[in-house]
């Protein structure tokens, strides 16, 4: 059976219960690139190689010009003062689009960096080696909790 794309594996991946919350408190609270940790995650499972130092390189170039200024941009629409409520709310969907596009772009350039075979023994393995490339290693709980909900097979 043919291993899915990376990006729809992603979106099935952050559909599924809790991921979401889990990503975005990653994030959030430890600094880490959820397109990274996705990415490792997807390596890991499928018994890809990472290219590691290449693959946090990209992810902190595209954090740092495209998604994190989309994403705060998004975030300050929230109370942005001078535009009627709807036209808020209307911006601050397309500026989401926006980012989850890419967000999306950055998911495929990524995979590029994930040739066959995988050093790590799964997505846990794989997402930690990926923390310490990225430069803020995460609580390896946060990491286990993330790996255990992500949807079997």
């Amino acid at each position: 059976m043919a291993r899915p794309g990376l990006v729809a594996w992603a979106e099935a991946a952050y559909a599924a219960p809790g991921v979401a919350q889990l990503c975005l408190s990653l994030q959030d609270d430890y600094g880490q690139s959820v397109c990274l940790l996705l990415w490792a995650a997807w390596a890991g499972e499928h018994g890809l190689g990472l290219d590691l130092p290449a693959a946090a390189a990209l992810a902190r170039t595209w954090e740092t010009g495209v998604v994190g200024p989309l994403r705060a941009a998004r975030r300050a629409l929230k109370t942005a003062p001078g535009l009627s409520e709807a036209d808020r709310d209307a911006l601050r969907a397309r500026v989401a689009a926006d980012e989850l596009d890419a967000e999306r772009t950055l998911l495929t350039a990524l995979a590029a960096l994930a040739p066959g075979g995988g050093a790590f023994g799964g997505p846990l393995e794989a997402m930690t080696a990926a923390s310490h490339a990225w430069g803020a290693p995460s609580p390896s709980r946060a990491l286990a909790n993330l790996a255990a909900a992500f949807p079997s097979g």
